[in-house]
């Protein structure tokens, strides 16, 4: 016999004391009884860890959950005097109350919850405790009795219901829980979820206030929370699961998809499902089941809770919207392969990190033809352009708009729109920041649709993602160069925190590749940006550490480019006779610039710049360059005589710079010959040349370290200051 059954009730708080009486008068002797203790004092802990280990079965079963949840409230509510069901259960017997009705355990457990609930005016809580207590026992009191017979459990619950106070069609709409649909389920797990995250919210609180945490581990409560928030918390573009157990098929069986027009100019129109097959002119008449602005987030929505399964017939009012039922089979048949249903259960490993995306789908074009134009106009466009970016001669981007489903590792089902102008460029770089540093990508799938060029529109966007995701996934960091049409795009691909920026033609995007680099920054470029450039070809060979001089002759004339030792471009053009006089001169100021840098750097320090290389773009004139060949420096300037032009600059008043020339050695500065500066070097110049000549001249040599501390410049400043010192020596040169 247990020996808790012979201590009265009212001796439980001295239950040691009263054993020991009664073994130690032999009124029972100890090989007669089994001592499992008493229940007079239950440490707070115990509360939480029951109630935690409920919250975690409620999740996908809450209506008995609830009914043990909502006694954990109580006892928790009267610790540490706390009278629970089995010491009311013994007090019952021992009082000689032995009606086996009022005694069976679930009876006792929804008085107790009545009680309190009573007490404390909660009548929406107490409703949700009879349905779940009614559900919980499972004899539908509304059909006949199968076996022709009422049992006790029949008859007791006949006999509470009357209590309640239900009627015949309370009673039917809950025995008919396997037929509920989207409205009963929503209603319901309003009730369930508001009760379940109380639950929560009061055991937190009481494990606070009892110190209760101690005996708890942290991370079990943690991992409970994060099970509860991504299966019941509402945020922006999550899809809401609206069936946590509550009804086995959500499934319809008919279905009207409908595009809705805006209520009024300000917002845009939206889309809607309604029960049965309805025709446009009686959408007006029915309410929906489910209303939102974009399609695939009410698709979505439908895919998750299963109202739209393999049985479902769907009837189509699109309205304004070039959807067609042969795109939204299509868009129904990606979610369910992108993301089949149901989910497995999330692993505690995942919870205990934060959330990340484990697959992801992207619709392109849903409810859009990118050429609706020539649809319309039945015409077929022939173009060498193919590129979905850039299509045809007009540069047309086809990609109007991007839907990204994601299913991420808590299990929660996410959706987003992109549309406008900038829609591929925000999609790729919200992908690109939310994936986790040091996991596994998650797949992706993308998928196209729409009635032209499907097919090679969703290739070009799954390349763009895998080509721009292998760039951030390398550890190299850097830019990534994108075109759509004339514009170009430049993401910063740096983990967690990658941009980008919009720049309007190639002037644009050559000044922003000229701009300073805190570090060497790698330039990628996507496969199809700057066809016919010669910035496709020399871009890519980027090297840090040093110097890259490439150009290209064109009948007198020559275009130079430079990248220095961060991957800043710098470029100009020029008149040049050959490469000799091109080279040479670019040569003995690089030459000198890099001894001037490095007399600046403390000795034995690692010079910013090791080495200078030189390529040639072919082939020359004004055509499409189709390679780069490397090239040998040109013979060493310093055998050669030159005439040496060095520049001094000065930080000087305001963001004016003071300039000084020294041309073989002689001076001349504004001091003494103020805005005529150049022009006096220009007539010197021409009075040292037979028959003053009047071809170009260069500087040979800049000093900038007034301007800046070393650390803090590049090769393209110098490069800069080199072009405009000359530009404007060489217009004096001309008008002198």
């Amino acid at each position: 016999t247990p020996l808790w059954w012979l201590v009265p009730e009212y001796e439980e708080g001295r239950y040691r004391d009263y054993v020991e009486q009664l073994l130690s008068k032999r009124f029972i002797r100890h090989e007669e009884v089994l001592d499992l203790g008493h229940l007079a004092h239950i440490p707070p802990g115990e509360f939480v860890g029951s109630g935690m280990w409920q919250l975690f079965k409620g999740i996908t079963s809450p209506y008995k959950a609830v009914l043990k949840l909502l006694l954990s409230e109580v006892y928790a509510s009267e610790h540490p005097q706390v009278a629970c069901l089995a010491l009311r259960f013994k007090a019952e017997v021992y009082a000689g109350r032995l009606e086996l009705d009022e005694l069976d355990p679930y009876i006792l457990l929804y008085r107790r919850l009545e009680e309190y609930l009573i007490a404390r005016g909660e009548q929406e809580r107490l409703e949700l405790v009879r349905r779940c207590l009614y559900l919980k026992v499972g004899k539908k009191l509304s059909r006949r009795p199968q076996q022709g017979r009422k049992s006790w459990q029949r008859l007791l619950m006949e006999r509470l219901t009357a209590a309640w106070g239900w009627d015949g069609r309370v009673l039917g709409l809950l025995d008919a829980r396997s037929q509920w649909k989207v409205r009963q389920v929503t209603l319901e797990r309003r009730a369930l979820v508001n009760e379940l995250t109380y639950s929560y919210r009061f055991l937190s609180r009481f494990a606070r206030q009892q110190q209760a945490a101690s005996d708890i581990d942290p991370r079990d409560l943690g991992v409970l929370g994060r099970r509860l928030y991504a299966a019941f918390e509402r945020k922006a573009g999550k899809v809401e699961h609206i069936n946590p157990g509550i009804a086995p098929d959500l499934g319809e069986d008919l279905l009207t998809l409908a595009r809705l027009p805006a209520g009024n100019a300000a917002e845009g129109g939206s889309w809607a499902l309604f029960p049965g097959n309805l025709t446009g002119a009686e959408l007006a008449d029915y309410a929906p089941l489910k209303r939102a602005r974009e399609l695939i987030e009410l698709l979505a929505w439908s895919h998750r809770n299963g109202v739209i399964d393999g049985g479902t017939r769907l009837s189509l009012q699109p309205c304004d919207s070039d959807l067609s039922e042969h795109e939204l089979g299509n868009l129904l048949l990606g979610l369910q392969q992108a993301m089949p249903m149901p989910l497995e259960e999330v692993a505690e490993s995942a919870l205990l990190r934060p959330s990340a995306p484990a697959s992801v789908l992207i619709l392109v074009n849903v409810g859009l033809d990118p050429l609706r134009q020539h649809s319309q106009a039945n015409l077929h466009m022939t173009s060498g352009r193919t590129d979905s970016l850039g299509y045809s001669g007009m540069r047309d981007n086809l990609v109007l708009s991007l839907d990204q489903v994601t299913l991420n590792s808590w299990n929660e089902l996410l959706v987003s729109r992109y549309a406008g102008p900038g829609a591929l460029l925000d999609c790729l770089r919200d992908y690109l920041n939310a994936l986790p540093a040091d996991a596994a990508p998650p797949r992706l799938l993308v998928r196209c649709f729409c009635r032209n060029r499907a097919a090679a529109i969703a290739q070009r966007v799954e390349e763009l993602f895998q080509d721009a995701y292998a760039q951030l996934a390398s550890g190299n960091g850097g830019r990534y160069l994108l075109q759509i049409r004339q514009q170009y795009h430049l993401l910063r691909l740096q983990p967690g925190q990658v941009s980008h920026q919009s720049l309007a033609d190639l002037p644009a995007l050559l000044e922003h590749l000229g701009e300073r680099q805190g570090a060497y920054s790698p330039l990628h470029l996507d496969r199809h940006a700057l066809e016919g450039e010669d910035l496709a070809l020399l871009l890519p060979l980027g090297r840090p550490g040093c110097l890259q001089v490439f150009y290209r002759l064109d009948e007198g004339q020559a275009t130079l480019y430079l990248l220095d030792e961060r991957n800043s471009l710098w470029h100009g053009r020029q008149a040049c006779d050959d490469e000799q006089t091109l080279l040479v001169p670019l040569q003995r100021f690089l030459q000198a610039m890099l001894y001037r840098r490095s007399a600046q750097l403390p000795l034995g320090e690692a010079q910013p710049v090791q080495e200078i290389i030189y390529y040639e773009l072919l082939p020359a004139g004004r055509g499409r360059a189709r390679r780069v060949e490397r090239r040998q420096a040109p013979p060493s300037a310093q055998e050669r005589p030159y005439y040496n032009v060095q520049a001094i600059v000065e930080p000087g008043a305001g963001q004016r710079s003071r300039i000084t020339l020294y041309c073989n050695h002689r001076e001349f500065s504004e001091l003494e010959y103020g805005a005529g500066l150049f022009q006096a070097v220009a007539r010197h110049i021409l009075a040292q040349r037979r028959g003053q000549e009047r071809y170009p001249c260069y500087i040979t040599d800049l000093d900038l370290s007034a301007v800046a501390a070393e650390s803090a410049l590049q090769s393209i400043h110098y490069l800069r200051y080199k072009q405009r010192l000359e530009s404007a020596l060489n217009q004096a040169l001309a008008e002198a």
